[in-house]
């Protein structure tokens, strides 16, 4: 059966500039290829205008409807950040803030439309706290419709108050290498068995 995915880099920095969390998807991306996942691209928020709100369209400009229809297009839907003031960026939270207008949309069997779709998170930073932004992110994306699996993450943390970025290790982390492609296993199986067996209605 064969899956897609989709993701999302809410790196400040614009598609202009290098970015760690581009790095980390490109690798998560990849090894959910290798389970048979196939990738539809990833945006740069940065780049785009979404604008403030918790409506799945804000008006004339507003670039999250195509967005939203990516989401909603693919298998898996992931996420990342880097880690800033231990929080996840401001670009992931205005996802998440427009991801609510989740509760109040149905599909044709009148269940919310992003379930039977998994979600994962990838987060970087030079400081901690990786496991609670992740905590933040899998919270809200449960709350809009996500399933969330098992090991459903993947991270780099660097030495804290330091400029080595995950951008600046061409061959990575081992143990990154290792929990992304756990993250790619899991929610390859989790997308896998939902395509086959959907949440009932009601």
């Amino acid at each position: 059966m064969g899956l897609s995915a989709f993701a999302l880099n809410c790196s400040l920095k614009s598609s202009a500039e290098s970015s760690s969390t581009e790095k980390l998807l490109d690798e998560l991306l990849f090894a959910l290829e290798e389970h048979g996942v196939s990738g539809h691209g990833t945006v740069r928020i940065a780049d785009c205008d979404v604008r403030a709100g918790v409506t799945s369209d804000e008006g004339s400009g507003d670039d999250w409807p195509a967005i939203r229809r990516q989401i909603l297009a693919a298998d898996i839907f992931v996420l990342g950040t880097p880690i800033w003031l231990g929080h996840p960026s401001s670009h992931a939270q205005r996802v998440l803030e427009r991801l609510d207008a989740f509760h109040g949309e149905q599909d044709d069997q009148g269940r919310m439309v992003s379930l039977d779709r998994v979600a994962l998170v990838a987060v970087v930073g030079n400081e901690d706290g990786a496991h609670h932004v992740a905590a933040e992110l899998f919270q809200g994306l449960n709350d809009v419709g996500f399933t969330i699996p098992a090991n459903g993450m993947t991270y780099w943390v660097g030495e804290a108050m330091h400029s080595t970025d995950y951008r600046d290790l061409p061959a990575g982390s081992e143990k990154t290498h290792a929990a992304t492609k756990l993250a790619a296993a899991q929610g390859a199986h989790l997308a896998r068995l939902l395509a086959g067996h959907a949440y009932p209605a009601g």
